[in-house]
């Protein structure tokens, strides 16, 4: 493939077909993750049994996180 070509496909690739500038979703950010998603730092999904609790067999349980966590700024 010309090296033309392939910018111009790629460039293409973000642009509707108003011409408009295509941005990317950026995904949403979970409230809360369950106490074992935060103590193993996994990505949490929020769910009430959330994925990672659920392939594993465990029990999935939100405890909100310390008043002094959640002022800090």
């Amino acid at each position: 493939m010309d090296p033309r070509q392939y910018s111009q496909s790629n460039s293409s690739r973000n642009e509707d077909s108003d011409g408009e500038q295509y941005t990317p979703r950026t995904p949403r950010r979970t409230p809360m993750a369950c106490t074992f998603c935060r103590g193993r730092k996994l990505k949490c999904d929020g769910r009430p049994i959330c994925g990672n609790c659920n392939r594993r067999g465990l029990a999935c349980a939100y405890v909100p996180v310390a008043a002094q966590m959640q002022q800090r700024s």
